[in-house]
C-alpha cells in the first residue's frame, strides 16, 4: 500500500494531512513526540488530537519518535521507507520568542531534524515527494519596509506597490533582515529543502505559510494567533496585543485548504519549488478586526491588554501573494473564507473545553 509520512502529525497541519490522506486510501503514518507541550505548556498539549486520530482513522500508526534521531528516523524509515511515495514534514518549533529561550533547540528541531529526515528521504525513498511546511518568517522583517499606511482598524499596503492587489510574492529577498532566530532556523530548513531538490533531483516543495489554522489547532499566547484568540474570547481570558496599535495584518489560511494544495503538488511534483502560501487578500484581516470577529461569533466581550513592544521579527502587514500556486495549480482553490475559519475554530474549541 502506498504510504505518506508525516512529521508533527497531531499537529494543526499534521492532523489534518492525516485525515486527507487517510480518506484517500493511503498508508497513514505519523511521527509526532508531543514537543508543543514542553515548548508552550499542559494547554498546548496535542495528545487530545493524537487520541482522536487513533480513534477515527482507520490503520492510522503513530510512532512517538523525535525527528533529530537519526537512529529512530532510520528505523522508521527502513520499515516503511520501501512503500513511502510522500512526505509531509511539518513538525516544528513555531514561536519568535520561545526560540529566543533556547536557541539550539529551536534550531536542531527546525533545521537538524529536517536534514535527518531529507536523509532518509535520499537513503530509503528518494523518489518519494518531500513536502516542508516552511514560514513567511523566512523573509525576516523585510516586509516592514514597504510602504503601509495606516488606516482606522489596520496597517495597509499603499495601493501603488506592485503587491497591493495580490500580496508578498517569491521575489521578495530574504537578505540583510532580521529574522528571529525561529525564522533562522525555519530559513535553514527551507534552503535544505530547495537544495535537496536541485543537487539530488528530489521532487521537494517549501510552502511558505502565512497564517496557517483551523479547528485543531491547540493555540497558546506564543503561537496560534486565532485559535488563542478565540479561546480567550470563549472562556473569558484575558488577551494582549503586542506592538503596531493592534493594526497588524496576517492572512489566514484554513489547515484544509493548505493540505489540498500539498495534494496537489503531490499527484504532479516538480523539484526545489518554493510557494508562499496563506489566506492572501481572500482571507486576511488585522488584529483588531479578528478581535471583533471573535467577539460577534462567541458573543462574549474580549478583555484585552495592549504592550507597545512588538515581538522581534514580527510582520506588520503580511498578506501572501498565491499566484505562482495557482498557476502551476489551477484546479485548486480556496474553500474557506475569514468568518467560516473562526466559526469552525469557534465549534472545535467548544467541543474540546
Amino acid at each position: 500500500m502506498d504510504t505518506v509520512i508525516i512529521t508533527g502529525s497531531a499537529g494543526l497541519i499534521g492532523s489534518e494531512a492525516v485525515r486527507f490522506f487517510n480518506a484517500k486510501g493511503m498508508q497513514v503514518v505519523g511521527v509526532d513526540n508531543d514537543m508543543r507541550r514542553e515548548f508552550f505548556g499542559e494547554g498546548a498539549s496535542t495528545q487530545w488530537n493524537r487520541e482522536v486520530l487513533e480513534k477515527e482513522c482507520t490503520g492510522y500508526r503513530h510512532f512517538h519518535m523525535d525527528i533529530r534521531s537519526e537512529k529512530e528516523m532510520g528505523r522508521l524509515f527502513g520499515e516503511f521507507g520501501r512503500d513511502t511515495k510522500l512526505i509531509i514534514h511539518a513538525a516544528a518549533q513555531p514561536s519568535h520568542d520561545w526560540a529566543a529561550k533556547d536557541p539550539a533547540k529551536d534550531f536542531t528541531v527546525n533545521a537538524n531534524g529536517t536534514l535527518v529526515l531529507l536523509e532518509m528521504t535520499r537513503k530509503h525513498c528518494p523518489e518519494a515527494v518531500f513536502i516542508h511546511l516552511s514560514s513567511n518568517k523566512v523573509y525576516g522583517d523585510r516586509p516592514n519596509f514597504l510602504p503601509l499606511v495606516e488606516m482606522e482598524t489596520r496597517w495597509e499596503l499603499d495601493s501603488s506597490h506592485p503587491f497591493f492587489e495580490r500580496g508578498i510574492d517569491e521575489s521578495m529577498n530574504i537578505d540583510q533582515t532580521t529574522h528571529s532566530l525561529f525564522g533562522t532556523s525555519k530559513l535553514a530548513a527551507d534552503l535544505l529543502v530547495q537544495e535537496y531538490g536541485r543537487y539530488f533531483g528530489i521532487k521537494t516543495a517549501c510552502f511558505r505559510g502565512g497564517c496557517l489554522t483551523g479547528s485543531a489547532h491547540s493555540g497558546t499566547e506564543l503561537h496560534g494567533f486565532l485559535s488563542y484568540l478565540m479561546i480567550c474570547a470563549i472562556q473569558k481570558k484575558p488577551y494582549t496585543v503586542f506592538g503596531y496599535k493592534g493594526k497588524q495584518v496576517r492572512d489566514n489560511i484554513h489547515s484544509f485548504d493548505l493540505v489540498n494544495a500539498l495534494y496537489h503538488f503531490y499527484l504532479n511534483p516538480g523539484q526545489a519549488r518554493v510557494y508562499n502560501m496563506g489566506g492572501g487578500r481572500h482571507s486576511h484581516c488585522s488584529v483588531l478586526e479578528a478581535i471583533t470577529l471573535c467577539e460577534e461569533i462567541s458573543g462574549n466581550k474580549l478583555e484585552w491588554a495592549y504592550a507597545e513592544d512588538n515581538r522581534i521579527g514580527d510582520h506588520i502587514w503580511w498578506v501572501s501573494d498565491v499566484s505562482r500556486f495557482r498557476k502551476d495549480y489551477p484546479e485548486w482553490d480556496f474553500t474557506y473564507d475569514l468568518k467560516r475559519i473562526l466559526t469552525d475554530i469557534h465549534q472545535g474549541v467548544c467541543a474540546r473545553i
